[in-house]
């Protein structure tokens, strides 16, 4: 998961505008939508023109609490 996360060609190198977590998530039909989207609430962002940018260790902590069906777990909350 860390590979695809951090190999995927996104628009910013800073990490992913909404539009490409939408196309990551189809790599991964199996992920728990809601666990993801709850590991997003509160995160750190940045905005370069009209995009919103995640960064890449979010999507990818998201990512794994989406598979593990999980919350965060205290010390991967930034």
């Amino acid at each position: 998961m860390k590979e695809i996360v951090y190999n995927y060609k996104t628009k910013y190198k800073e990490g992913f505008t909404n539009k490409e977590i939408l196309e990551i998530l189809k790599m991964f039909p199996n992920l728990d939508l809601e666990k993801f989207y709850d590991a997003l609430d509160g995160i750190t962002c940045m905005v370069k023109g009209n995009d919103v940018i995640t960064y890449h260790h979010d999507i990818l902590t998201a990512l794994v609490c989406g598979a593990e069906k999980r919350g965060l777990r205290p010390y991967e909350w930034d």
